[in-house]
C-alpha cells in the first residue's frame, strides 16, 4: 500500500515555524522506529524560492500541480493582507471534490474559507481572529474556545502550537492512540493536550527538591492509574500542601490535577479499547474509573464519542468507518477532585 501523500502549502512571507509543524510531524521517515511513513511534499503558491517573513529564504520543490494527488492538504498559515490567490482555491476546491481531506493551521483557516468549503461548518482560528473570521464569513460557525475541529475532510486547528496538536490527532485518527503517543514522546509532544487554545503552559524548573518530588509523585499516579488518587495524597507525595501543590499544578500543566487525571485515564482507555478484546468493566478497572457508566461518561465528555463506538472504529481489528463524528478539543472547567 502506497503511502499517504502529505502537502505543505508555502508563500512569500510565511512563517518558518507555521511551515516546521507539519514538516516534524509528516515530514521525517520513522519507519525504523515502527511508526507510519508519509510521502511529504512542500508545495510553493508563487514560484520557488520564496521569503519567509523572518528573513529567511527557502527553496521549495514542488509547486501546486503536486497537490493533485495529495490525500491530505495543509494551509500552515495565511497572510491576511493578502487573497488567497485563485488557482490555490480552485485547487483546495478540485482536492476536495476528489476525496482529499484539507487542513487550515492557525491563519490557514481563512484560506480555505476562501474557497466556501467551510460554508455551514463547525471551524476555529487562533483566538485573536476568531472574530475577524465570524465577520468576513458569517455563514461559518466559529469556535474560539478549541485546540482544533475535526470535520472529518476539513480539519481546522487555534494558533500556533495548537497545529501541533492538530497534525498529532490526524495521526491518532488514521493511526491510532499508540502511534500519535509515541510520535508525540519522539518529537517531546504531549499526545493529547488538554483544555482550549487560551491556556498558556508553563513549565517548572526541575531544579528544587520539592519540584523533583512534584515530577516523581505525577509519575507515579502515571504508573499506577487503575489506583485511587486524591489530592491530598499526591500532595503529600509531593512534600507540598494541598493549596501549594493546587497552584504548582495549575502552573506548571495549565489545568487542575482532576481534570490531567481523568484525562490521563482517558488516554489509557483508548490505548486499551485499541489494542485489547478486554470488556468495558475490566478496562475501566484498569484505567481507574472503577465502572463502566463511570468510564462511558468521562470517555464521552472528553471525546464526544461513546467508549463502544470509538472501539469499532479504531480497535486495529475493526474495519476502517471513515463517517467519524466531528470531533474537537474544547476548554473544560477545571474542577477540583478529591478522590477518582
Amino acid at each position: 500500500m502506497a503511502d499517504p501523500i502529505v502537502a505543505a502549502i508555502a508563500f512569500d512571507g510565511i512563517s518558518p515555524f507555521h511551515l516546521s509543524v507539519p514538516c516534524l510531524v509528516f515530514g521525517e521517515d520513522r519507519t525504523a522506529l515502527g511508526l507510519p511513513r508519509f510521502d511529504f511534499r512542500v508545495s510553493a503558491v508563487e514560484n520557488s524560492p520564496i521569503r519567509t517573513d523572518a528573513g529567511l529564504t527557502i527553496t521549495v520543490p514542488y509547486g501546486l500541480s503536486a497537490l493533485d494527488d495529495a490525500d491530505i492538504i495543509i494551509v500552515p498559515s495565511w497572510d491576511l493582507e493578502v487573497p488567497p490567490p485563485p488557482a490555490l482555491t480552485e485547487t483546495l476546491r478540485r482536492a476536495h471534490r476528489r476525496g482529499a481531506s484539507i487542513v487550515g493551521l492557525c491563519l490557514g483557516t481563512f484560506a480555505i474559507a476562501a474557497t466556501g468549503l467551510l460554508s455551514g461548518k463547525r471551524a476555529t482560528t487562533h483566538w485573536a481572529y476568531t472574530d475577524q473570521l465570524q465577520a468576513l464569513y458569517p455563514d461559518i460557525v466559529v469556535d474560539a474556545d478549541v485546540l482544533y475541529i475535526d470535520d472529518g475532510d476539513i480539519v481546522t486547528s487555534a494558533g500556533v502550537a495548537a497545529g501541533l496538536d492538530c497534525c498529532l490527532h490526524i495521526v491518532r485518527a488514521r493511526y491510532g492512540a499508540e502511534a500519535a503517543l509515541r510520535l508525540a514522546r519522539r518529537i517531546v509532544l504531549s499526545p493529547h493536550r488538554q483544555g482550549g487554545q487560551a491556556q498558556f503552559i508553563e513549565r517548572p524548573v526541575a531544579t528544587a527538591p520539592t519540584l523533583d518530588r512534584f515530577a516523581k509523585a505525577l509519575d507515579t499516579v502515571l504508573k499506577t492509574l487503575g489506583d485511587p488518587h486524591s489530592l491530598d495524597s499526591v500532595a503529600e507525595a509531593a512534600g507540598l500542601t494541598r493549596r501549594t501543590f493546587t497552584r504548582r499544578f495549575q502552573k506548571s500543566v495549565g489545568t487542575s490535577f482532576g481534570d490531567w487525571l481523568i484525562e490521563q485515564r482517558v488516554q489509557l482507555a483508548q490505548q486499551l479499547l485499541e489494542s485489547t478484546a478486554q470488556p468495558m468493566d475490566a478496562i475501566a478497572f484498569e484505567a481507574g474509573f472503577g465502572s463502566a457508566t463511570s468510564l462511558r461518561q468521562h470517555f464521552a465528555a472528553r471525546l464526544r464519542i461513546s467508549p463502544v463506538q470509538y472501539r469499532r472504529e479504531f480497535s486495529k481489528s475493526a474495519p476502517v468507518n471513515n463517517d467519524r463524528p466531528i470531533q474537537t478539543v474544547r476548554l473544560q472547567n477545571a474542577g477540583a477532585l478529591t478522590a477518582v
